[in-house]
């Protein structure tokens, strides 16, 4: 009933939202809200504008794209900023061709998706509400109707610029139906969409010996022939190419440069002129955003040709890389895996982690900055402290290799071999060894890998299990602590006051006797050791960390343990050190005695109620890091 009650809902708001009257009365909607006659590269930047932007590290986040796409806020800030931005002011940028190029499975079609989606979305609210002359096949602007004479006059009143011309049709339409009184022309409010052929056009090339140009610019109606007398009257006209419907939005054209230039010629004029031709009429104009794909290998071969620099200089290339931050790469197969019907399977902790150290490792290059291997690159790449690097690094890094990301592995392989994972698992749980098994197994079945490749590739799986096996033996460590939080601040708090007694070259009162004692070295060394801070650059560790402490003071924030990336690696690694002998002997007895069941199930209900484990990956995680401890 809930359902039923929506349905209705729904149609009412349709009904409320249906609007339709004459010229005269949509120069009065005009009048109070200009916004209504925005060009489509307006409407689309409005749109994505519409829906909020934050700023994080310096780059904008652009909402409209935060559900679909993943990792590539940089790439999208400067498609938005140089391009929508710029277009949407009416500069020479949008008559040009956006060329989004990049690898397979990178994102582009699901970007033009969005686009598409979002303006249907978009021409149903106040802010993207569009009106268009009654029976017009291309659905244009009512403004059209207003002679070129008297345009400039008319922006002066309205404060509206008018661009483009009435379509054959409606030319034929005003003078035998109106007699020219365009203040009486009907007109209502549309409602952008691909499946009604609304403002949102696709065009796929095909065979080009059988695809016709009439799916770009309509064709001849010959069953109206006799009726009309003419070729060159518009009523036996067909307005329902491709370039007619996705007037007022968006035109995508897939695979582009695959087209026969036949088809490419007609965006020449388009893209420059804001018009095509069409049958045996004068220039038809159409206000609409070109979007095409293609891929790097199809884009050197397409301005290697001559014969296609006209069309190249109207085109406007959007590299659109995969994404190389591993936080990011998860939420991509969480996204695909929801989608799917596979909701009675459980992943494992740090499964899709795996996975995704893999396929980022496989799309970064080797730097030559000293010091910096692949998976520090890949830390610091995602937010990670790395010792001897910041983060303004970053930009170092990045700009080292302007192309990174345009190869590697894409995410459809992957999310592929999870599902194989998925499908054959007979626990109704995978883990992250299933899925780097089954990651490893499809290398062997992939069509087109060259023998140095895989080995590279073999090798990327190596390191994701190795970072897999530090963070399985945290997990397990964590879960045996019975209150890590409280005993890692314990920790750290303790060595907080003693590095502080030892810079400032103070004593410390003991608790128990109120007597001062020397700062316990011994401690602040087991803890500089688990992450190899020499004895002769200890000193300056213990300052950079009283530095970071006061810099937290100042600005009013709290300075734990988790606040300093190679401090909290320290405190976990002292903390595991600790308890190292009691998990091995407790995850790796064959015959545990009642004191070691009760803790091994403590650990393992730990797992399950706190850290998202099933009864089965938990049971797989004790075995698992109990045998890495006995290597």
């Amino acid at each position: 009933m809930d359902f039923l009650k929506r349905l209705e809902e729904h149609r009412a708001l349709e009904k409320r939202l249906n609007w339709e009257g004459n010229f005269a009365d949509y120069l009065e909607i005009v009048k109070k809200n200009p916004a209504v006659c925005q060009l489509a590269h307006s409407r689309i930047y409005e749109m994505i504008k519409a829906a909020g932007v934050e700023e994080t590290g310096g780059v904008k986040q652009y909402k409209f794209f935060a559900s679909e796409l993943f990792g590539l806020a940089k790439t999208l800030e400067k498609l938005v900023e140089e391009y929508f931005h710029p277009a949407a002011r009416r500069l020479d940028v949008r008559k040009r061709i956006l060329l989004l190029m990049g690898p397979v499975s990178g994102g582009k079609s699901t970007l033009v998706t969005m686009l598409k989606h979002g303006l249907e979305k978009y021409s149903y609210t106040d802010a993207g509400a569009l009106y268009a002359i009654k029976g017009c096949p291309m659905h244009e602007e009512p403004l059209h109707l207003v002679p070129r004479e008297l345009r400039d006059e008319f922006q002066k009143e309205y404060g509206v610029y008018v661009e483009g011309e009435l379509c054959p049709y409606c030319r034929l339409m005003v003078e035998t139906e109106y007699q020219g009184q365009i203040e009486k022309v009907s007109v209502e409010r549309i409602f952008l969409s691909e499946d009604k052929r609304i403002g949102v056009g696709t065009f796929t090339p095909s065979d080009p010996k059988s695809q016709d140009i009439a799916d770009l610019t309509g064709s001849i109606d010959f069953s109206t022939i006799t009726e009309y007398g003419s070729e060159s009257d518009p009523r036996a006209y067909r307005f329902d190419g491709e370039l007619n419907i996705a007037n007022r939005g968006i035109m995508e054209f897939q695979e582009m440069l695959k087209c026969d230039e036949k088809f490419l010629w007609n965006l020449l004029s388009l893209s420059q002129e804001g018009s095509f031709k069409a049958g045996r009429f004068a220039l038809i104009s159409a206000d609409e955003m070109i979007v095409a794909h293609t891929n790097e290998n199809e884009y050197k071969a397409f301005i290697a040709n001559k014969k296609n620099e006209a069309l190249q200089s109207r085109i406007i290339v959007m590299k659109i890389p995969y994404n190389l931050r591993v936080s990011e790469e998860i939420k991509i197969y969480e996204k695909l895996i929801k989608q799917s019907d596979l909701k009675d399977v459980h992943i494992a902790p740090h499964t899709l982690r795996a996975a995704s150290i893999f396929s980022v490792l496989s799309r970064l290059k080797e730097s030559k900055k000293q010091g910096m291997d692949i998976v520090k690159k890949m830390k610091l790449y995602d937010g990670e402290d790395v010792e001897g690097f910041k983060l303004k690094d970053v930009t170092e890094l990045q700009n080292e290799f302007p192309d990174e990301g345009m190869s590697g592995v894409d995410p459809r392989y992957v999310i592929n071999r999870l599902s194989s994972a998925l499908i054959r698992t007979s626990t109704k749980c995978i883990n992250a060894l299933d899925a780097l098994r089954s990651l490893k197994d499809g290398l062997d079945q992939h069509p087109s890998i060259t023998k140095e490749e895989k080995e590279r590739l073999l090798n990327f799986i190596s390191v994701a299990r190795q970072e897999y096996d530090e963070i399985a033996k945290k997990e397990i460590q964590k879960a045996f602590v019975y209150s890590y939080e409280e005993s890692a601040k314990v920790l750290f708090d303790n060595y907080l006051d003693n590095i502080e007694a030892y810079c400032n070259s103070t004593k410390l009162k003991d608790p128990i006797t109120d007597e001062e004692v020397n700062p316990d070295e011994k401690l602040m060394r087991s803890i500089e050791e688990q992450i190899g801070v020499s004895e002769n650059a200890k000193k300056s560790f213990r300052e950079e960390i009283l530095l970071r402490l006061s810099s937290y003071a100042r600005k009013g924030r709290k300075f734990d343990y988790t606040s300093h990336e190679r401090l909290r690696e320290a405190v976990e690694k002292k903390l595991f050190a600790d308890l190292k002998d009691v998990v091995k002997i407790t995850t790796s007895t064959k015959t545990p005695d009642a004191e070691q069941l009760k803790r091994i199930n403590e650990v393992s209900a730990k797992l399950i109620s706190e850290y998202g484990y099933c009864p089965v990956c938990a049971n797989e995680l004790l075995k698992y890091v109990g045998s890495l401890l006995n290597r």
